[in-house]
């Protein structure tokens, strides 16, 4: 077999390679105790999942006031598979990044099923208690 022959019979191990590297690299993997983690995990469990009960170890300070008072609100009203969940989307907009805390803007586009599309924007704050990162804080607004 010739030196050609031989690097094309490896290439498409080493594009499939280099494929799955691409995807571990890019795929917007975060530390799960990283400011950027902890956001992410509360977006999820709060604005998708609709589970309040979730949040609250990622939570502290006004944050779980917060999420208490949305309990006290919502309670009688289950959430649950028949519940009809938006699609959220959202981009980072911008970054702070000050000792001991990170504040996070995304803008989130919210499709519900049968009720339409809109957009909001998402204001998080994650503290560091600890070794750990919690939100201390969170607010939306057109």
């Amino acid at each position: 077999m010739s030196a050609s022959a031989r690097i094309a019979a490896r290439r498409p191990r080493w594009v499939a390679i280099g494929v799955a590297l691409s995807a571990l690299a890019g795929g917007g993997c975060t530390a799960p105790n990283s400011p950027r983690g902890v956001v992410d995990r509360f977006i999820t469990a709060h604005y998708m999942a609709i589970d309040l009960k979730a949040t609250e170890p990622l939570c502290t300070g006004l944050a779980l006031d917060k999420i208490h008072e949305e309990m006290r609100l919502t309670r009688g009203q289950p959430i649950d598979d028949a519940t009809r969940k938006p699609a959220i989307h959202y981009k980072l907009q911008a970054e702070r990044d000050e000792p001991g805390h990170v504040e996070f803007l995304f803008r989130a586009t919210i499709d519900v099923p049968e009720g339409g599309s809109f957009d909001k924007n998402w204001m998080i704050t994650a503290r560091r208690e600890g070794a750990a990162w919690k939100i201390s804080n969170f607010s939306e607004y057109d």
